[in-house]
């Protein structure tokens, strides 16, 4: 399988780290040893001293599909999930500002928390479902999706026009604002909704 993930998905967070609005989707990949195994705790890497957590919405494909309609990209997904882009932002600082690309910022071991996922049924609609981070019970993170540039349907149409999309693929669609580091002790949890989807602890 293979992480696919979306950045600059939300106003406020471009606004927040002050880039520039995109005229497509940012697309960039994680490794699937990306993946923080269940109930582990997420360790600080040594390379970094300023590692951020991003919250997002994720989508896991269903059907093989290459150049998905987006009025079909329905069919391709049955379950909506919550999970963390975990990045090194001082290590993707430095990337940007050099033209390189963000893979060792943003695909380290770890660095994708993929949470519990609910089956799209239970929403009235996908593109109005709230979701939010807590670290130590304070709300950090806050979105909808109905705030996203780019809704889930036209983000598998795009995504599929270049990957062929395969059963199990995750997609990350991006963060709404509130990015901030994390710290030794800090403990991350997710909702979608009101249901708690993932519990992490920082060490």
């Amino acid at each position: 399988m293979k992480i696919i993930c979306i950045g600059r998905n939300y106003t406020d967070h471009i606004a927040e780290l002050e880039n520039e609005r995109p005229t497509d989707p940012v697309v960039f990949m994680k490794p699937d040893t990306a993946i923080l195994l269940k109930k582990q705790p997420f360790f600080i890497p040594e390379f970094s001293d300023d590692v951020h957590h991003e919250v997002e919405i994720l989508v896991k494909i269903t059907k093989i599909g290459k150049h998905i309609d987006a009025k079909f990209a329905h069919k391709y997904y049955d379950q909506i999930g919550l999970g963390i882009d975990f990045t090194a932002r001082d290590l993707q600082s430095k990337l940007k500002e050099k033209g390189l690309p963000w893979e060792k910022a943003k695909g380290f071991d770890g660095s994708a928390v993929i949470g519990k996922f609910i089956d799209k049924s239970e929403f009235e609609n996908i593109n109005n479902i709230n979701f939010r981070l807590e670290n130590n019970k304070k709300v950090v993170q806050n979105g909808n999706t109905s705030l996203m540039l780019w809704k889930i349907d036209a983000l598998i149409e795009y995504v599929s026009k270049y990957f062929t999309l395969k059963i199990g693929d995750i997609i990350f669609t991006g963060t709404p604002s509130g990015v901030a580091k994390v710290t030794t002790n800090d403990n991350l949890t997710g909702y979608i909704e009101d249901k708690k989807v993932f519990d992490i602890k920082i060490k």
